[in-house]
């Protein structure tokens, strides 16, 4: 598989793919594609197909297959900001935010993430449950506006706000604590609780959640009677 990534703000990621290749999409995000690339829908079994159900995502996976040659798919960003290529492979598995997933090889695996730790997951802003990228293979994945990358020492941690965490080396961990003092938690306008990220591993932070931007836009909203 090769391809191009292109557009700005609303990137889209064109694949072309080798006769009998595949391409997986959870979100219906396939924009244009060559007449060849044929379409199944498939839940993939029980287990895998609650697991992305839980995590945020559809039941139902979306698999285009090139037939009789080579053939070309895109799939386009739903939100302005970026589409960043990924290398997955079994030593090296990912973790991004729910509907973070965009598409990818049919060799990459999508399961659940679950925290080591329970707070995480009530507080955790973006959900107790991530998406854990394995297997092998090219993926991508989209971030909300822009994109600022650390890479964390052992023990090293980051503390981000609600949303702001896009995807993550496997082997960090996350966590919540609460903002001090009483007036912060009532009149900061951050919210109760922010997301501790430790390392070690790298750390792709992103600068306009859609989440953040859906509520800047309803607090311009005239309100109803």
């Amino acid at each position: 598989m090769r391809y191009n990534i292109t557009g700005d703000p609303m990137p889209v990621v064109i694949c072309d793919v080798d006769a009998g290749e595949s391409m997986i999409t959870e979100k219906g995000s396939m924009c244009w594609m060559s007449p060849n690339m044929q379409m199944q829908t498939s839940a993939g079994g029980f287990g895998k197909a609650f697991g992305r159900m839980f995590s945020g995502e559809s039941i139902f996976q979306n698999i285009y297959t090139a037939q009789g040659g080579p053939g070309m798919i895109a799939f386009a960003s739903s939100f302005p900001g970026s589409i960043m290529p990924i290398d997955v492979d079994p030593n090296q598995p990912m973790v991004v935010q729910k509907s973070g997933f965009l598409a990818s090889e049919q060799s990459v695996e999508l399961s659940i993430f679950f925290q080591k730790k329970g707070m995480a997951g009530f507080f955790g802003g973006e959900g107790f449950i991530l998406q854990k990228l394995s297997g092998r293979g090219t993926a991508f994945v989209e971030i909300d506006g822009s994109v600022v990358q650390y890479d964390l020492q052992p023990g090293q941690s980051i503390v981000v706000d609600t949303g702001n965490l896009a995807m993550m080396d496997a082997t960090c961990s996350v966590d919540v604590q609460t903002v001090k003092g009483v007036k912060n938690m009532l009149f900061g306008g951050e919210g109760l609780f922010n997301t501790v990220v430790t390392g070690p591993g790298r750390v792709w932070l992103q600068t306009m959640p859609i989440s953040n931007f859906a509520g800047a836009i309803a607090r311009m909203l005239p309100s109803g009677n």
